[in-house]
């Protein structure tokens, strides 16, 4: 009687169940403390002085109003609210406030995720999944767009899978969730392609006889949802905005993030898929012919795009977690019983720890964007010149933005689209010199601003006409001058024939 009375006691305890608690705490303090890890991308530079734009003219963007190459042709951004919130942030707090900002959006992200699993699996085998794709998170985790939407995408495809397990309908109030990531970012359309699947796997599931009222239910579920997804400033064009980018084509292989998974070290994505690999192997695992379709798909995701990953690694957890727990045991005790005041002391005591901790670390630690991407001194140089026509490299883009400097490309990709992007590509990479000469004709270019070792600046250094005004670890300017002639002379060997 006393073993019993005591079990039930510690399975009653206001302090069991607080892993995702936890979860979101390590996570927030893991991006906290590597912040500038959350800045090398040259994306967030302009991301943020967009945010400032739409503040500015309490407008969202229908054309290019920053580059010269591209101004006032259509274009769109689907990420406005999340561009927004980044803006403010550093209005408040320099660059500590995006660091936060995404810090803490990826804390409530693995925080849902545990929570999600916790439901199905027992604590240890849900940190196993959230171990995971914490590990294969993190190359992509930025203080950009997508890192704000992915509770979102979270708590959406929770929703979607959880009615799914029942053999049920979401509640028509987690539309919500939709028309929030589909003001943070063009990614929701995922989220709706997710609708069908997972609508026939809860469908097929279910008893015979409601099969049918099961799927109209469903049906005006996605209807709801599809509106849901069109509540944006831009209406349904938000939805096409998302072909745009698939459009690309030949640019896609070119861009990191979209390049397919690389097997040629060992990564974390391959330890992970050869870990999962064996212990379906050795534990037998079956899965639900559906859940193995949705399961094969995101795994194609990752290894067609770099960037899935993240994409696969919070999915395939919650899209497993039923049929798992079927077979390798399900969660722990619950603990509904449980008296609350003691948490809500709990958490309050966590909130004012993680505020304090906060704002200590910030004061003590310059949050700044990567050195690589932001060419100081080059820009300062430029600017003293007053040029308006500068071809530049891809990834300073972000930082002539934010400097007040008009681009010739920057990481709008989808709006110079894949011509553009190819032919600046193989300009600056040499690999069709011919190309970066038609350039600097055909857009009457005045100066060059080219990583230092690039080709192309390599080339410039001896081509008469051009003179080297400015050069630096990180960037190199050269100016259109006609009477200029090289002073660099290529190296001989001797010993050539």
């Amino acid at each position: 009687m006393t073993l019993f009375v005591t079990r039930t006691a510690e399975e009653a305890s206001p302090l069991r169940g607080l892993m995702p608690l936890w979860v979101g705490v390590f996570v927030y303090a893991l991006f906290l403390l590597g912040g500038n890890r959350l800045l090398i991308d040259p994306d967030t530079l302009w991301q943020v002085t967009l945010g400032q734009w739409i503040l500015d003219h309490r407008a969202v963007p229908e054309t290019d109003v920053f580059s010269f190459t591209m101004r006032g042709q259509p274009w769109i951004s689907t990420q406005w609210l999340a561009q927004v919130l980044y803006a403010k942030a550093f209005a408040v707090a320099g660059w500590s406030g995006p660091v936060v900002l995404a810090a803490a959006a990826l804390a409530a992200t693995f925080a849902l995720l545990t929570k999600f699993l916790g439901r199905q699996l027992s604590e240890s085998h849900a940190l196993v999944f959230v171990a995971a794709a914490l590990a294969l998170i993190v190359p992509h985790a930025l203080a950009r767009p997508h890192v704000l939407a992915l509770p979102l995408m979270v708590l959406w495809v929770g929703s979607l899978v959880a009615a799914a397990d029942r053999h049920g309908v979401p509640s028509f109030w987690s539309v919500v969730w939709m028309a929030l990531w589909a003001n943070l970012h063009g990614g929701f359309v995922f989220g709706l392609v997710l609708i069908v699947p997972i609508a026939l796997d809860a469908v097929v599931n279910a008893d015979a006889a409601s099969r049918k009222s099961l799927a109209l239910r469903w049906a005006a579920f996605a209807a709801l949802a599809l509106i849901a997804g069109c509540c944006t400033p831009y209406g349904w064009n938000s939805l096409l905005a998302a072909q745009k980018i698939l459009a690309l084509g030949s640019a896609l292989p070119l861009i990191r993030e979209w390049q397919p998974a690389d097997f040629g070290t060992i990564r974390p994505f391959e330890i992970c898929l050869l870990a999962a690999i064996g212990l379906a192997l050795f534990r037998g695992v079956k899965l639900p012919p559906l859940r193995i379709a949705m399961l094969l798909g995101l795994l194609h995701m990752a290894l067609a795009q770099g960037r899935a990953a993240e994409i696969l690694a919070l999915l395939a957890p919650m899209i497993l977690a039923a049929p798992l727990a079927r077979q390798i045991g399900g969660a722990d005790v619950a603990n509904a019983g449980a008296a609350m005041p003691a948490r809500g002391v709990l958490f309050a005591a966590v909130a004012v720890a993680l505020v304090t901790g906060t704002l200590a670390f910030a004061s003590v630690h310059r949050f700044v964007p990567y050195t690589g991407n932001s060419p100081v001194a080059a820009v300062a140089a430029l600017k003293k010149l007053n040029l308006s026509r500068v071809l530049n490299d891809y990834d300073f883009g972000g930082y002539l933005i934010a400097s007040g400097v008009a681009p010739f490309i920057d990481g709008r990709t989808e709006l110079y689209g894949e011509k553009f992007f190819v032919d600046h590509d193989a300009a600056s990479g040499l690999s069709k010199p011919e190309n970066l000469f038609r350039l600097l004709e055909e857009y009457k270019i005045e100066a060059t601003l080219m990583r230092t070792q690039s080709a192309a600046n390599k080339l410039l250094d001896h081509i008469d006409g051009w003179q080297k005004l400015y050069a630096d670890d990180i960037a190199t300017i050269h100016v259109r001058k006609p009477d200029a002639m090289h002073t660099i002379e290529p190296a001989v060997d001797p010993k050539a024939k």
